[in-house]
């Protein structure tokens, strides 16, 4: 008995040790906790009930070359309450419900006072402290809003959250829309900016801020009011080159001829000749709804082949590696030539022989294809390397995202075929963007030297210059200054006397070249059993003696008869020059002087001899593209004077334009033709135009026009 009293006292003594032992661990971990565990679990528990929210930062503005607004971040505001606030009691909240939800409904105007009320009674039953009573409230109702009653005693005293967040606004909703970038989001949370917003997203982008958030309820997060919190960096603002007033009207412009023509999309482009500064840049397409929009930036983006407007840069090439001259004779025939069985055929037929520059005005075809081919025949690389001279297989590298690469290929390609070098002649074989032919168009203009388009010119932080970016030059010298006069002769000529002779005007010049190319139909080629598709285009420069502005129109599948270049963006190009003229001062062209210092005399067109004893005596310096042609007409560039031959045959109407009464009247008799007059000076208008055919003893009306000196 007595040994099972020890082994139950040994039992219980066991278990009180056990028990004992398992209490001072448990004391000791409470210690150990306590002071040395303590502090770090304090400030995990603290993560759970605080934490730090970014607050956004304001994304930066994009102006126009004035400062005009194109793309801002407009604040909006979630309002929210504290519905539960220990500072509300209910005898306040109940004496000031009805003139709050009353003022709400009167503010928003989408709910009655009563559905304001109920709400908030429900939110305060509920226990919400965290409430939403209205998303994307502007900045003027906001204001509004801290007004009202138990609001205005704000945050603490009276339960009004605000939570600010920033939407992007275009202030000219579609103006430009598409080269300024916008916002999309698709099915994801992730924001996507294109355009300038794209490319430079980093500088429009700020620095996030930090919140304190403190959390009420199971998953319910509001700000703390602290002192340290971080405040957001707002993005710098990025300037444009763009012109408001220009934009608008370029837009206009278009806009009327897609809808003319109903054509599928366009787009134009103006830019500044010296520097490359982005004037305008409209893409129009049209929509499912049958109007137009900004839908995609066609000038940078979609390249195609340019037809005939890669005739000039053919004739550079050609013309820079002495293979054949202005004044080189040609024949068309009947319009049609074939290269390896596969037909060439001109728009208009029977044009006989022509000049080198003859062919350009009017946009010859056959003659094009058959100068350059007869050039390069035997030596085909040689043709491509003077393309690539002038850097049209670079890219621009433009300010702003999806430049389409441009495909010029050489005869290495595996595409090349025994038809490729009369083809890409003319503009086929090739693909380029709008912009980057502009380019090219722009560096004749320029004296040779081409400029790289700019669309942005500075980025300021806090008004202040963060960065700029001047003009860059891409190519100095894209072929000799020689080489350049001869192209402005033939750009100028088109106008004057070529397909381009509906933008001739009395008051200031222009030089361009029409364009009509037929479209490729995928892997189908460019003719597949339905009917043919083309585009129009016009690209050039103004004012001609003085080049300003370069510009780039383009129509794409016009749909309702018409499609030359001539028809469809001729008149675009003309509106947008003839305004553009109009509007702006610092167009004016000024006279022109000699390295001297000395004015250059205006000279009529005229005997070459007669011309070159004038110039001669008066010591300016004077050059021949023909010494000898009898007749010439002067072409002034800068200091230099250069003397063009003026194409005189039998048969041909010859252009006598800028002529004295006297030598037009010699030279129009001496072919066998009567001549009949109207006012004083030199000739502006002849009622047969340059290259008609006649018959001997017709009549020849002109119309006269006191010289301006």
């Amino acid at each position: 008995m007595k040994e099972v009293k020890k082994d139950i006292l040994r039992r219980v003594f066991l278990v009180y040790f056990g028990i004992a032992l398992f209490g001072l661990t448990v004391i000791g971990k409470i210690l150990y906790i306590q002071y040395f565990e303590g502090k770090e679990l304090k400030d995990q528990a603290k993560m759970f009930e605080m934490r730090f929210d970014p607050v956004e930062a304001m994304r930066g503005n994009i102006s126009a070359d004035d400062g005009t607004l194109l793309a801002t971040s407009v604040p909006n505001f979630d309002i929210r309450m504290d519905v539960c606030s220990e500072n509300i009691s209910d005898d306040f909240f109940r004496e000031n419900i009805d003139s709050l939800a009353w003022l709400l409904s009167d503010l928003f105007k989408d709910r009655k006072a009563s559905s304001f009320k109920d709400s908030l009674w429900s939110a305060r039953r509920n226990g919400e402290r965290y409430y939403l009573i209205r998303r994307d409230v502007t900045y003027t109702e906001l204001k509004k809003l801290q007004k009202f009653p138990i609001f205005r005693l704000g945050r603490f005293r009276g339960g009004l959250i605000v939570d600010s967040h920033y939407k992007r606004e275009l202030p000219y909703k579609n103006l430009a829309k598409r080269t300024i970038g916008f916002e999309s989001s698709g099915n994801t949370d992730t924001i996507k900016y294109v355009g300038l917003e794209g490319y430079f997203s980093k500088n429009l982008t700020g620095i996030d801020g930090k919140r304190l958030m403190h959390r009420i309820g199971s998953n319910t997060w509001v700000p703390v009011d602290i002192e340290n919190e971080v405040d957001p960096q707002n993005g710098s603002d990025i300037i444009t080159t763009i012109d408001i007033n220009i934009q608008d009207m370029v837009e206009s412009s278009l806009m009327r001829e897609l809808i003319a023509d109903s054509a599928d999309h366009g787009c134009a482009i103006v830019m500044e000749v010296k520097t490359g500064y982005i004037k305008a840049i409209v893409n129009l397409g049209r929509t499912g709804k049958g109007d137009y929009a900004e839908r995609f930036n066609y000038a940078v983006g979609e390249r195609s082949d340019p037809g005939s407007t890669f005739k000039l840069a053919s004739f550079l090439v050609a013309l820079e590696d002495g293979k054949f001259d202005l004044e080189t004779p040609v024949s068309t025939g009947n319009g049609i030539v074939y290269f390896s069985g596969r037909k060439m055929e001109d728009s208009h037929r029977g044009y006989g022989t022509l000049t080198a520059q003859q062919v350009f005005e009017k946009s010859s075809n056959v003659g094009t294809s058959k100068l350059i081919y007869s050039a390069y025949a035997a030596e085909q690389q040689r043709y491509i390397d003077g393309l690539y001279r002038m850097s049209l297989n670079k890219l621009l590298d433009i300010q702003i995202g999806g430049e389409a690469k441009p495909y010029v290929k050489n005869t290495s390609d595996p595409t090349w075929s025994a038809v490729s070098l009369p083809w890409m002649s003319i503009g086929y074989e090739v693909l380029l963007t709008p912009l980057q032919l502009l380019t090219l168009y722009n560096a004749v203009a320029n004296n040779g030297v081409m400029v790289k388009p700019i669309l942005v010119k500075e980025i300021l932080k806090n008004g202040l210059v963060e960065q700029t970016f001047p003009p860059e030059v891409i190519n100095p010298a894209i072929c000799s200054p020689s080489t350049i006069t001869k192209a402005k002769i033939l750009l100028e000529g088109v106008v004057e006397r070529g397909t381009g002779s509906f933008l001739k005007n009395p008051v200031y010049k222009i030089a361009g070249k029409t364009g009509t190319a037929q479209l490729a139909r995928d892997n189908r080629g460019y003719k597949d059993g339905t009917k043919a598709q083309y585009k129009g285009s016009f690209v050039g420069y103004f004012p001609a003696d003085n080049p300003k502005y370069s510009c780039f129109v383009m129509i794409y599948k016009p749909l309702k008869g018409k499609y030359y270049g001539s028809q469809v963006a001729g008149p675009v190009f003309k509106e947008i020059a003839d305004r553009i003229y109009a509007n702006l001062k610092d167009i004016d062209n000024p006279p022109r002087k000699d390295t001297t210092g000395r004015y250059l005399p205006f000279m009529t067109a005229g005997l070459q001899k007669d011309l070159q004893e004038v110039y001669g005596y008066l010591d300016i310096p004077v050059s021949s593209l023909n010494t000898a042609a009898q007749w010439a007409r002067p072409f002034s560039d800068s200091s230099n004077v250069t003397l063009v031959p003026q194409i005189v045959s039998r048969g041909s109407m010859p252009d006598v334009t800028g002529m004295s009464i006297k030598d037009a009247v010699f030279l129009l008799e001496e072919l066998g033709l009567k001549v009949m007059v109207n006012g004083k000076g030199s000739v502006v208008r002849q009622s047969l135009q340059p290259g008609q055919p006649y018959p001997k003893g017709s009549i020849i009306i002109l119309d006269l026009s006191p010289i301006k000196v």
